[in-house]
Parts: structure tokens; C-alpha cells; sequence
């Protein structure tokens, strides 16, 4: 499974971006998005994706 970050609810606060540890995450025209090619949902990494647990808005990131 891969995220994908809501534009109309993301906040831009930049909490997610520095906590992925695949750098799958970037900003593209003002825009937070996650590359699904290289996102693992930090399997083997950390036991929930950390862009999800930093996210402080209430289902941003969701699993698609």
C-alpha cells in the first residue's frame, strides 16, 4: 500500500516531509505529495508510516 496526502486539507506545515524515511515525499507547485513508486508505508522501517503519526491534521494522509 502507498498514502497520498489531501491537498484541500493539508496545512503545507512541513511535519511530514523531513520524517519519511524513502525522501518519497515533496512539494510540487505549492503542493505536499507522496511518490507511491516510493513509498513502503515504512514497512520493516517503523511499525506505523510516519508521515501519518506527525501529520496534526486529522486523516490528511490517508492509505489508498
Amino acid at each position: 500500500m502507498t498514502h497520498k496526502i489531501n491537498t484541500e486539507t493539508c496545512t503545507g506545515c512541513d511535519a511530514c516531509q523531513p520524517e519519511c524515511p524513502n525522501v518519497a515525499i515533496s512539494v510540487k507547485k505549492g503542493v505536499y505529495i507522496i511518490n507511491a513508486t516510493k513509498c513502503t508505508d515504512c514497512e520493516g522501517q517503523f511499525d506505523d508510516p510516519q508521515c501519518v503519526a506527525v501529520c496534526p491534521v486529522d486523516d490528511c494522509i490517508t492509505e489508498v
